[in-house]
Protein backbone atom coordinates (compact mmCIF):
# COMPACT_ATOMS: atom_id res chain seq x y z
CA UNK A 1 0.00 0.00 0.00
CA UNK A 2 2.68 2.70 0.93
CA UNK A 3 4.27 1.87 -2.71
CA UNK A 4 1.14 2.40 -4.15
CA UNK A 5 0.66 5.72 -2.46
CA UNK A 6 4.27 6.55 -3.65
CA UNK A 7 3.79 5.92 -7.28
CA UNK A 8 0.64 7.41 -6.81
CA UNK A 9 2.37 10.62 -5.58
CA UNK A 10 4.63 10.90 -8.34
CA UNK A 11 2.01 10.16 -11.20
CA UNK A 12 -0.10 13.24 -9.87
CA UNK A 13 2.80 15.42 -9.85
CA UNK A 14 4.45 14.06 -13.01
CA UNK A 15 0.97 14.87 -14.96
CA UNK A 16 0.97 17.88 -12.93
CA UNK A 17 4.22 19.66 -14.37
CA UNK A 18 3.53 18.76 -17.76
CA UNK A 19 2.40 21.69 -20.28
CA UNK A 20 -0.98 22.19 -21.03
CA UNK A 21 -1.94 21.57 -24.49
CA UNK A 22 -3.89 25.09 -25.33
CA UNK A 23 -4.72 24.57 -28.96
CA UNK A 24 -8.07 23.02 -27.97
CA UNK A 25 -10.18 20.39 -30.63
CA UNK A 26 -9.36 22.55 -33.89
CA UNK A 27 -5.24 22.06 -32.75
CA UNK A 28 -5.48 18.65 -31.40
CA UNK A 29 -7.12 17.28 -34.72
CA UNK A 30 -5.30 19.44 -37.40
CA UNK A 31 -2.20 19.88 -35.76
CA UNK A 32 -2.19 15.94 -33.93
CA UNK A 33 -0.02 14.43 -36.65
CA UNK A 34 2.45 16.81 -36.51
CA UNK A 35 2.94 17.02 -32.73
CA UNK A 36 2.85 13.39 -32.84
CA UNK A 37 5.98 12.78 -35.35
CA UNK A 38 7.82 16.04 -34.52
CA UNK A 39 11.29 15.90 -34.29
CA UNK A 40 11.19 17.49 -30.06
CA UNK A 41 8.97 14.83 -29.17
CA UNK A 42 11.34 13.17 -27.17
CA UNK A 43 13.87 15.66 -26.02
CA UNK A 44 14.42 17.55 -23.47
CA UNK A 45 12.39 18.25 -19.58
CA UNK A 46 8.96 17.47 -21.59
CA UNK A 47 9.81 14.06 -22.99
CA UNK A 48 11.28 12.94 -19.68
CA UNK A 49 8.23 14.11 -17.81
CA UNK A 50 6.59 12.26 -20.58
CA UNK A 51 8.21 8.74 -19.94
CA UNK A 52 8.20 9.77 -16.32
CA UNK A 53 4.11 10.19 -16.26
CA UNK A 54 4.27 6.45 -18.67
CA UNK A 55 6.62 4.35 -16.50
CA UNK A 56 4.62 5.61 -12.97
CA UNK A 57 1.10 4.90 -14.94
CA UNK A 58 1.95 1.67 -15.37
CA UNK A 59 3.61 0.74 -12.31
CA UNK A 60 0.07 2.52 -10.84
CA UNK A 61 -1.71 -0.24 -12.96
CA UNK A 62 -0.14 -2.99 -12.38
CA UNK A 63 0.42 -2.43 -8.39
CA UNK A 64 -3.94 -1.73 -8.28
CA UNK A 65 -4.34 -4.72 -9.49
CA UNK A 66 -1.62 -6.61 -7.82
CA UNK A 67 -3.45 -5.31 -4.48
CA UNK A 68 -6.68 -6.46 -5.79
CA UNK A 69 -5.32 -10.14 -6.53
CA UNK A 70 -4.29 -10.51 -3.11
CA UNK A 71 -7.34 -9.22 -1.53
CA UNK A 72 -9.13 -12.25 -2.75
Amino acid sequence: MIILAVVSLFLILSVLLQEGNSDGLSGSIAGGAEQLFGKKRGRGYQGILNKITIVTAVLFIILSLALVAMGK
